[in-house]
Protein backbone atom coordinates (compact mmCIF):
# COMPACT_ATOMS: atom_id res chain seq x y z
CA UNK A 1 0.00 0.00 0.00
CA UNK A 2 1.47 2.91 -0.88
CA UNK A 3 1.60 5.90 1.47
CA UNK A 4 -0.84 7.90 0.31
CA UNK A 5 -3.34 5.43 1.03
CA UNK A 6 -2.23 4.60 4.66
CA UNK A 7 -2.82 8.34 5.04
CA UNK A 8 -6.34 8.43 3.81
CA UNK A 9 -7.30 5.69 5.70
CA UNK A 10 -5.87 6.59 9.26
CA UNK A 11 -7.80 9.88 8.12
CA UNK A 12 -11.22 8.27 7.48
CA UNK A 13 -10.46 6.71 10.82
CA UNK A 14 -9.78 9.87 12.84
CA UNK A 15 -13.05 11.05 11.28
CA UNK A 16 -15.40 8.21 11.55
CA UNK A 17 -14.25 8.03 15.38
CA UNK A 18 -15.00 12.13 15.91
CA UNK A 19 -18.34 11.58 13.82
CA UNK A 20 -19.24 8.99 16.26
CA UNK A 21 -18.19 11.45 19.08
CA UNK A 22 -20.10 13.83 17.44
CA UNK A 23 -23.24 11.60 17.41
CA UNK A 24 -22.96 10.76 21.14
CA UNK A 25 -22.22 14.19 22.39
CA UNK A 26 -25.42 15.61 20.32
CA UNK A 27 -27.46 12.28 21.83
CA UNK A 28 -26.23 13.04 25.39
CA UNK A 29 -27.49 16.51 24.74
CA UNK A 30 -30.61 15.87 23.32
CA UNK A 31 -31.04 13.88 26.45
CA UNK A 32 -29.92 16.01 29.27
CA UNK A 33 -32.79 18.81 27.51
CA UNK A 34 -35.57 16.64 27.38
CA UNK A 35 -34.76 15.34 30.88
CA UNK A 36 -35.06 19.22 31.99
CA UNK A 37 -38.14 19.37 30.18
CA UNK A 38 -39.99 17.23 31.53
CA UNK A 39 -38.78 17.67 35.50
CA UNK A 40 -39.70 21.41 34.63
CA UNK A 41 -43.42 20.30 33.88
CA UNK A 42 -43.24 17.85 36.80
CA UNK A 43 -42.61 21.15 39.25
CA UNK A 44 -45.20 22.87 37.67
CA UNK A 45 -47.66 20.78 37.76
CA UNK A 46 -46.98 20.28 41.09
CA UNK A 47 -47.39 24.13 41.45
CA UNK A 48 -50.74 24.31 39.75
CA UNK A 49 -51.49 21.36 42.23
CA UNK A 50 -50.27 23.39 45.60
CA UNK A 51 -52.30 26.66 44.66
CA UNK A 52 -55.75 24.79 43.78
CA UNK A 53 -55.40 22.39 46.57
CA UNK A 54 -57.49 23.54 50.16
CA UNK A 55 -56.95 23.26 53.41
CA UNK A 56 -58.44 20.57 55.40
CA UNK A 57 -61.65 22.26 57.05
CA UNK A 58 -61.66 22.08 60.68
CA UNK A 59 -64.47 21.05 62.89
CA UNK A 60 -66.31 23.56 65.06
CA UNK A 61 -66.52 21.37 68.36
CA UNK A 62 -63.09 19.98 67.84
CA UNK A 63 -61.59 20.30 71.66
CA UNK A 64 -58.45 21.85 70.64
CA UNK A 65 -61.19 24.54 68.47
CA UNK A 66 -62.68 24.77 71.75
CA UNK A 67 -60.08 25.64 73.99
CA UNK A 68 -58.71 28.23 71.82
CA UNK A 69 -61.95 29.96 71.60
CA UNK A 70 -61.78 30.05 75.43
CA UNK A 71 -58.21 31.32 75.20
CA UNK A 72 -59.19 34.23 72.84
CA UNK A 73 -62.42 34.84 74.40
CA UNK A 74 -60.25 35.11 78.36
CA UNK A 75 -57.70 37.60 76.53
CA UNK A 76 -60.15 40.03 74.61
CA UNK A 77 -62.26 39.95 78.12
CA UNK A 78 -59.39 41.18 80.18
CA UNK A 79 -58.02 43.68 77.59
CA UNK A 80 -61.47 45.66 77.01
CA UNK A 81 -61.79 45.58 81.25
CA UNK A 82 -58.61 46.87 81.29
CA UNK A 83 -59.48 50.07 78.80
CA UNK A 84 -62.83 50.33 80.76
CA UNK A 85 -61.06 50.49 84.00
CA UNK A 86 -58.79 52.64 83.29
CA UNK A 87 -61.25 55.44 81.75
CA UNK A 88 -63.35 54.85 85.70
CA UNK A 89 -60.19 55.64 87.23
CA UNK A 90 -59.04 59.14 84.99
CA UNK A 91 -62.71 60.14 85.17
CA UNK A 92 -62.46 59.78 89.25
CA UNK A 93 -58.82 60.73 89.41
CA UNK A 94 -58.23 57.51 91.51
CA UNK A 95 -55.59 54.70 90.89
CA UNK A 96 -56.16 51.14 90.52
CA UNK A 97 -53.62 48.45 91.92
CA UNK A 98 -51.79 46.50 89.36
CA UNK A 99 -52.89 43.21 88.43
CA UNK A 100 -56.78 43.61 89.74
CA UNK A 101 -58.52 43.97 87.12
CA UNK A 102 -56.56 40.81 85.44
CA UNK A 103 -57.76 38.50 88.78
CA UNK A 104 -61.09 40.01 87.96
CA UNK A 105 -61.44 38.47 84.78
CA UNK A 106 -59.75 35.07 85.42
CA UNK A 107 -62.59 34.73 88.16
CA UNK A 108 -65.06 34.34 85.51
CA UNK A 109 -65.77 30.75 84.14
CA UNK A 110 -66.48 30.53 80.28
CA UNK A 111 -67.97 27.58 78.54
CA UNK A 112 -69.01 26.76 75.38
CA UNK A 113 -72.00 24.54 74.32
CA UNK A 114 -73.65 23.28 70.49
CA UNK A 115 -71.21 24.29 68.42
CA UNK A 116 -72.03 24.01 64.61
CA UNK A 117 -71.20 24.85 61.16
CA UNK A 118 -72.91 28.61 59.91
CA UNK A 119 -71.14 28.55 56.71
CA UNK A 120 -68.57 25.88 55.20
CA UNK A 121 -65.13 26.30 54.56
CA UNK A 122 -63.95 29.09 52.35
CA UNK A 123 -61.47 28.82 49.54
CA UNK A 124 -59.06 29.49 52.50
CA UNK A 125 -60.44 26.55 54.78
CA UNK A 126 -61.67 28.88 57.04
CA UNK A 127 -65.04 27.49 58.48
CA UNK A 128 -67.47 30.37 60.55
CA UNK A 129 -69.01 28.51 63.46
CA UNK A 130 -71.88 29.12 66.18
CA UNK A 131 -72.08 28.41 69.15
CA UNK A 132 -73.51 28.82 72.85
CA UNK A 133 -71.37 30.72 74.86
CA UNK A 134 -71.97 31.76 78.65
CA UNK A 135 -69.86 33.86 81.26
CA UNK A 136 -70.61 33.21 84.84
CA UNK A 137 -69.99 35.83 87.29
CA UNK A 138 -69.39 36.50 90.55
CA UNK A 139 -72.66 37.67 92.24
CA UNK A 140 -70.27 40.63 94.14
CA UNK A 141 -69.45 41.78 90.24
CA UNK A 142 -72.57 41.70 89.81
CA UNK A 143 -74.11 44.05 92.68
CA UNK A 144 -71.29 46.62 92.68
CA UNK A 145 -71.54 47.07 88.98
CA UNK A 146 -75.50 47.47 89.22
CA UNK A 147 -74.38 50.70 92.17
CA UNK A 148 -71.93 51.90 89.61
CA UNK A 149 -74.92 51.86 86.80
CA UNK A 150 -77.23 53.37 89.03
CA UNK A 151 -75.08 56.34 90.53
CA UNK A 152 -74.28 57.13 86.92
CA UNK A 153 -77.64 57.07 85.44
CA UNK A 154 -76.60 54.39 83.14
CA UNK A 155 -79.31 52.01 81.62
CA UNK A 156 -79.79 48.88 84.15
CA UNK A 157 -77.75 45.66 83.14
CA UNK A 158 -80.75 43.43 82.34
CA UNK A 159 -82.18 46.08 79.71
CA UNK A 160 -78.94 46.27 78.33
CA UNK A 161 -78.80 42.42 78.39
CA UNK A 162 -82.45 42.44 76.19
CA UNK A 163 -81.09 44.80 74.21
CA UNK A 164 -78.48 42.94 72.86
CA UNK A 165 -80.43 39.56 72.89
CA UNK A 166 -78.32 37.67 76.00
CA UNK A 167 -80.13 36.05 78.51
CA UNK A 168 -79.33 35.90 82.52
CA UNK A 169 -79.53 32.88 84.40
CA UNK A 170 -79.18 33.82 87.59
CA UNK A 171 -74.92 35.12 87.78
CA UNK A 172 -74.84 33.83 84.26
CA UNK A 173 -75.19 36.03 80.96
CA UNK A 174 -75.57 33.53 77.97
CA UNK A 175 -75.08 34.50 74.14
CA UNK A 176 -76.92 31.78 72.39
CA UNK A 177 -75.76 32.92 68.54
CA UNK A 178 -71.90 34.03 69.60
CA UNK A 179 -70.30 33.51 65.98
CA UNK A 180 -66.23 32.62 65.68
CA UNK A 181 -63.72 31.43 62.91
CA UNK A 182 -61.96 28.52 62.71
CA UNK A 183 -59.24 27.32 59.97
CA UNK A 184 -55.77 26.54 60.33
CA UNK A 185 -52.80 28.75 59.17
CA UNK A 186 -49.23 27.68 58.68
CA UNK A 187 -50.53 23.92 60.35
CA UNK A 188 -51.46 25.37 63.00
CA UNK A 189 -55.45 25.90 63.89
CA UNK A 190 -56.25 29.52 64.37
CA UNK A 191 -59.55 30.30 65.68
CA UNK A 192 -60.87 34.05 65.99
CA UNK A 193 -63.85 35.95 67.16
CA UNK A 194 -66.37 37.25 64.73
CA UNK A 195 -67.13 41.21 64.85
CA UNK A 196 -67.44 42.79 68.32
CA UNK A 197 -69.69 40.65 70.63
CA UNK A 198 -71.60 42.25 72.89
CA UNK A 199 -71.22 39.71 75.39
CA UNK A 200 -68.24 40.60 75.93
CA UNK A 201 -68.52 44.21 75.72
CA UNK A 202 -71.49 43.92 78.66
CA UNK A 203 -69.20 41.16 81.12
CA UNK A 204 -65.87 43.66 80.81
CA UNK A 205 -68.17 46.54 81.65
CA UNK A 206 -69.60 44.64 84.65
CA UNK A 207 -65.68 44.07 86.06
CA UNK A 208 -64.46 47.35 85.27
CA UNK A 209 -67.60 48.34 87.67
CA UNK A 210 -66.79 46.13 90.63
CA UNK A 211 -62.77 47.09 90.17
CA UNK A 212 -63.64 51.32 90.40
CA UNK A 213 -66.12 50.18 92.72
CA UNK A 214 -64.34 48.71 95.26
CA UNK A 215 -61.10 50.95 94.59
CA UNK A 216 -63.56 54.07 95.35
CA UNK A 217 -65.16 52.38 98.79
CA UNK A 218 -61.08 51.22 99.97
CA UNK A 219 -60.33 55.62 99.16
CA UNK A 220 -63.93 56.84 100.80
CA UNK A 221 -62.22 54.30 104.03
CA UNK A 222 -58.83 56.02 103.71
CA UNK A 223 -60.13 59.22 104.03
CA UNK A 224 -62.18 58.77 106.94
CA UNK A 225 -59.95 57.60 108.59
CA UNK A 226 -57.42 60.60 107.87
CA UNK A 227 -59.84 62.76 108.86
CA UNK A 228 -60.31 61.20 112.19
CA UNK A 229 -56.35 61.03 112.68
CA UNK A 230 -56.42 64.71 112.28
CA UNK A 231 -59.01 65.65 114.65
CA UNK A 232 -57.48 63.25 116.89
CA UNK A 233 -54.03 65.17 116.75
CA UNK A 234 -55.77 68.95 116.99
CA UNK A 235 -57.76 68.04 120.08
CA UNK A 236 -54.59 66.66 121.63
CA UNK A 237 -52.87 69.73 120.81
CA UNK A 238 -55.55 71.99 121.38
CA UNK A 239 -55.94 70.87 124.96
CA UNK A 240 -54.01 72.16 128.09
CA UNK A 241 -51.50 69.58 129.03
CA UNK A 242 -52.23 69.09 132.79
CA UNK A 243 -49.11 68.60 135.26
CA UNK A 244 -49.05 65.95 137.61
CA UNK A 245 -49.80 67.27 141.00
CA UNK A 246 -47.73 65.87 144.39
CA UNK A 247 -50.92 64.10 146.64
CA UNK A 248 -50.31 64.68 150.34
CA UNK A 249 -51.42 61.78 152.18
CA UNK A 250 -54.78 62.98 154.93
CA UNK A 251 -55.06 61.37 158.18
CA UNK A 252 -57.53 58.92 158.39
CA UNK A 253 -60.53 59.92 160.02
CA UNK A 254 -61.25 58.18 163.54
CA UNK A 255 -64.41 56.61 164.37
CA UNK A 256 -66.92 58.19 166.63
CA UNK A 257 -67.75 57.29 169.76
CA UNK A 258 -70.81 56.53 171.08
CA UNK A 259 -72.28 59.30 173.06
CA UNK A 260 -73.06 58.43 177.05
CA UNK A 261 -76.97 58.98 178.18
CA UNK A 262 -77.89 62.25 179.51
CA UNK A 263 -79.50 61.99 183.01
CA UNK A 264 -81.60 65.09 183.61
CA UNK A 265 -81.76 65.97 187.06
CA UNK A 266 -85.55 67.38 188.33
CA UNK A 267 -85.49 70.67 189.65
CA UNK A 268 -85.79 71.54 193.26
CA UNK A 269 -89.18 72.15 193.56
CA UNK A 270 -90.32 68.80 192.33
CA UNK A 271 -87.99 66.58 194.60
CA UNK A 272 -90.81 66.05 197.09
CA UNK A 273 -93.50 64.85 194.63
CA UNK A 274 -90.96 62.69 192.78
CA UNK A 275 -89.55 61.14 195.25
CA UNK A 276 -93.47 60.67 196.55
CA UNK A 277 -93.94 59.10 193.15
CA UNK A 278 -91.10 57.03 193.13
CA UNK A 279 -91.91 55.50 196.93
CA UNK A 280 -95.10 54.88 195.96
CA UNK A 281 -94.30 52.65 193.38
CA UNK A 282 -91.68 51.02 194.41
CA UNK A 283 -93.75 50.00 197.73
CA UNK A 284 -95.67 46.26 196.07
CA UNK A 285 -99.66 47.03 195.47
CA UNK A 286 -101.52 45.05 198.32
CA UNK A 287 -103.89 42.92 197.25
CA UNK A 288 -107.63 44.21 197.78
CA UNK A 289 -109.91 42.72 200.50
CA UNK A 290 -112.08 40.15 198.74
CA UNK A 291 -115.69 41.57 199.33
CA UNK A 292 -117.99 39.42 201.71
CA UNK A 293 -120.06 36.86 200.30
CA UNK A 294 -123.87 37.61 201.49
CA UNK A 295 -125.21 34.08 203.02
CA UNK A 296 -128.91 34.49 202.17
CA UNK A 297 -129.64 31.53 200.76
CA UNK A 298 -132.84 32.78 198.50
CA UNK A 299 -130.22 34.65 196.35
CA UNK A 300 -129.51 32.25 193.37
CA UNK A 301 -126.11 34.15 192.18
CA UNK A 302 -123.60 36.59 193.48
CA UNK A 303 -121.23 38.79 191.13
CA UNK A 304 -118.99 39.97 192.33
CA UNK A 305 -116.75 42.57 190.85
CA UNK A 306 -113.27 42.30 191.29
CA UNK A 307 -111.15 44.88 189.77
CA UNK A 308 -107.94 43.20 189.65
CA UNK A 309 -109.15 40.45 187.56
CA UNK A 310 -108.28 40.51 184.28
CA UNK A 311 -111.29 39.13 181.57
Amino acid sequence: MSVANISLSKWHKVAGIGLVCGLALAGCDRSDKEDTTEQAELTEQETVDAENSVAPAISCDDPMVQDRLKSALKNTLNQQAQSLAANYANDAEISLANGVVSEKTNGVVIDVQNAAILQQANENGMTTCQASVSMTLPSEDLYQASQVQAANNQPSLQSRLAQDNIRINNNMLVDDAFTYIVGTQGGQVRTRIAGQPALITVVADVMAGSVFKTAMDEQRAQRAAERRATQNNDTAQTAPIRQPRTVTPVEPIRPTEPTPPTINKPAESQNSSTANTQAAAAEPSKPATPKAVPKDETIDMVIIEDNSATY
